[in-house]
Order: structure tokens, then sequence, then C-alpha cells
């Protein structure tokens, strides 16, 4: 549960690696006949929105991303993102209890506190290194999924970027799991949040661009990337992923630790 940042502007998966098992049968049934997977009523509109968030990124996120990255050194870079993957602890561990999944969560805590106390608050993550107890990504959305909530329609979000109607009423089921907001003063948790936006963004740089230089439709391909691994996270696939915030980046695996 490393969490992610700002979604329209990237295109890596920030999530952590996932291996919960074979596909739930209580799953939700991830093409319906009446909403397959580029179902798009508003693709105008969220073409509009995504090419507003797109010059968001290139013009003021990538640039202020490349100088901490020329600042950073990688390893610096990972050991920030460990840290808001474990604050992202609660909301991981809501949702695992939610989802039915006892083990999950118990992995969960004892991440939650080796990290927090062996890693150094979670700079570090001897968890998974020394112990093989890999990070879960859970989050509301994936809850309503699998309890057999259809995704709906398609959704850019400003600044969030893609979603759908079933993963943006997510968002705000994750809010009050996350019960940082409760103690800590916003200016310092949007503060923090841009923070783990740019640093994430700094660890995709390539992957970003060479994506953007391949895809026939942008668009398209981001939207498609999106959906499947929705599912995959939601049936328990494994998927290899990134630190999770609000919204899961755009899928990409993992800078090599």
């Amino acid at each position: 549960m490393k969490r992610a940042a700002l979604a329209t502007i990237f295109l890596a998966a920030l999530a952590g690696g996932v291996h919960a098992g074979t596909a739930a049968p209580y799953a939700a049934d991830p093409d319906p006949p009446e909403h397959p997977g580029d179902y798009d009523p508003l693709e105008r509109v969220n073409r509009g929105t995504f090419w507003v968030n797109d010059h968001f990124d290139v013009y003021l996120l990538e640039p202020v991303a490349k100088a901490w990255d020329w600042i950073a050194p990688d390893p610096l870079q990972r050991s920030i993102s460990h840290f808001f993957q474990n604050v992202r602890f609660p909301v991981v561990f809501a949702n695992d209890l939610f989802q039915g999944k006892p083990r999950e969560a118990g992995i969960d805590v004892a991440r939650f506190v080796i990290n927090t106390t062996v890693g150094v608050a979670g700079f570090m993550d001897p968890a998974e290194k020394w112990w093989g107890l890999e990070p879960h990504v859970e989050d509301f959305g994936q809850t309503l999924g699998r309890w057999g909530s259809p995704a709906g329609a398609y959704l850019v979000i400003p600044i969030l970027g893609p979603s759908n109607v079933r993963d943006a009423f997510g968002l705000a089921g994750d809010y009050p799991l996350t019960i940082v907001p409760f103690f800590v003063d916003q200016y310092i948790l949007w503060g923090a949040r841009v923070a783990e936006g740019v640093n994430e963004r700094s660890l995709y740089l390539q992957q970003v661009r060479d994506a953007k230089e391949a895809a026939l439709d942008y668009y398209s391909f981001v939207r498609n990337a999106y959906h499947q691994r929705r599912v995959a996270l939601i049936n328990d696939s494994r998927v290899e992923a990134k630190p999770q915030n609000e919204q899961d980046l755009y899928f990409f695996d993992n800078p090599q630790d």
C-alpha cells in the first residue's frame, strides 16, 4: 500500500505487489454486457479533462519531478514512497476486513508494526525484504466491486485522473478511513500529498515518456489500462504495483529497489 498521488498525470500504478490467490466467487463481473471495459458515454468530456490533466503534467509536474530526480538519489525516492505507503495502512487494513480477508489483514498489521519500528517510521520495508510479507493494494472501490457493484461509466477526474462511477464513490469511502486528516492540519496534508505526487512521478519519468511515444491513442491506452488493472485488483490477481493513494496511477511495474 505505498499510495499514489496525482493519478491523472502518471502512467504508473502505485500500489504494492498483490497476491491474494484466486478470484473470489463473489467478485463483480468485470465486463457485464451492458457495461464493457470501454464503456465511456462521457468520452467527449473525459477527453477534455484528460487533455487538461496531461498538460498539467507536461508543463508543471514533470519539470518539478525531473528537478527532484536530479537532486534526490533513487534510494531516497524509494524510501519516501515506502513512507507514504506505510501511512496508508488504515485504508488497506479496513478494506481487507470489509472484503472478508482476515489473513491479508493480519499481514498488513504485521507489515505496519515492523516497518514503523524496524523500518524507521516506514521509510524502509524490512517486512517484505527480510520476512517476505508483501504489501496489498486495497481501497473502498475494490470493496464495492468485490461485493458485486458494477463499475459504471468511465470518468476522468480533474487532477486525480482515471476512475469510474464506483471508484469515485470509493474515494469518499476511503477518506474517513485514512484517519490522518483528523489529526493533521489541512495545509500540511496537502503539502504532503504534493510532495508524494512529485516523488512518485520522478520514479516513472522514462516509463511515462515511452508509453506516450508508443500509444497510438494515449487516452484509450490509459482508459483500457485502468480498467484492466482494477479488474485484476478486485479479483486478487497478482499485479506489480506501486504506492497507492486515493487513485491508482497508470500501470507500470515498480522501479527496482
